[in-house]
């Protein structure tokens, strides 16, 4: 597998920065500006070394892995759960493990979150994760607990199936360390869309005015808080995220080309239009399962096909 994500890596990177002034064509044919396909190759090809390092030097969390320690209850304790946690040290050089955790769930609070920060206060102080908000807003906490992407401070262990509690980082992504993703390359592709509004009308004294209903038309899209759990729950982002933008920036890119005080439609629907970047995407709908949020990037994104469409009839 990992050869053939290599050969991705090398193959993959889809255009480089163009002298400037120069206009580059996309795979489809259609004129791609400067700004935008630059800011996209520069980004990805960054993007592409730094995973290709880390796939070379076998730190990715598909790598599974080794029995790993176990961590006993305090005696006495009544309300016993058992945790498996997904642990790797690049400074080891040992492969990925498994270690258990029986936790005395009378000495911490209800979330998934709250048992980690149990854990690593009381049990294991070696034990590295992300957090912030604890209240669903920042998508730090972003990790595969039971079988699924969700937030940590969100999830309730009174909600997980009997039985051990699986916790291991957002799946097919480098990791750091532990339950720390390396999202250099997920961030970059949201930087690459230009997340912020672009206009040619001078600027307003007071702000840029939006009627009600075109406000409305953004329900649904401005909530994503960017944790990654529906795009690294994509088989099409798992093999292709060097070149396919992903559910939650394809998301965030139809965010801005309906935004009705965004001018610059035709340059944003430009830079999505090739084989990959946009057209990955199978509408399997994992995305809409896995978003924490209860968004639907699926639907999203199939909102930005039809456009594509109608600006060619």
């Amino acid at each position: 597998m990992l050869s053939r994500v290599r050969r991705q890596l090398s193959n993959g990177i889809a255009c480089t920065a163009a002298p400037s002034g120069v206009v580059v064509g996309s795979a489809s044919g259609s004129n791609v500006g400067l700004s935008a396909m630059a800011t996209l190759a520069g980004a990805l090809e960054d993007a592409g070394s730094l995973i290709s390092g880390r796939l070379n030097s076998g730190i990715f969390n598909s790598g599974i892995v080794n029995a790993g320690k176990r961590h006993a209850a305090p005696k006495g304790a009544k309300r016993v759960r058992q945790f498996k946690i997904y642990r790797y040290d690049p400074e080891t050089g040992e492969n990925p493990s498994w270690d258990t955790y029986d936790l005395n769930l009378d000495g911490c609070g209800p979330m998934v979150l709250d048992a980690l920060i149990a854990i690593k206060n009381d049990m294991d102080s070696t034990l590295t994760f992300r957090r912030s908000c604890r209240e669903g807003v920042c998508g730090s906490c972003a990790m595969n607990i039971g079988g699924r992407n969700t937030l940590a401070c969100t999830k309730g262990i009174d909600e997980m199936p009997s039985g051990a509690i699986t916790i291991a980082p957002l799946p097919h992504q480098p990791v750091l360390k532990d339950l720390v993703p390396d999202l250099t390359n997920f961030t970059a592709q949201y930087a690459a869309i230009q997340p912020y509004l672009q206009t040619v009308t001078p600027e307003p004294d007071a702000e840029w005015r939006q009627s009600p209903e075109e406000r409305a038309k953004l329900d649904g899209l401005y909530e994503c808080i960017l944790c990654a759990c529906c795009s690294t729950s994509c088989p099409s982002y798992w093999w292709n995220s060097d070149r396919y933008l992903g559910p939650a920036t394809l998301l965030q890119a139809y965010r801005w080309v309906i935004d009705s005080r965004d001018e610059a439609t035709g340059e944003r629907l430009d830079n999505l239009e090739d084989p990959f970047r946009l057209y990955r995407c199978h509408t399997i709908m994992n995305c809409a399962k896995a978003c924490p949020k209860g968004l639907s990037p699926a639907k999203a994104i199939a909102e930005l096909k039809k456009l594509m469409v109608e600006r060619r009839v």
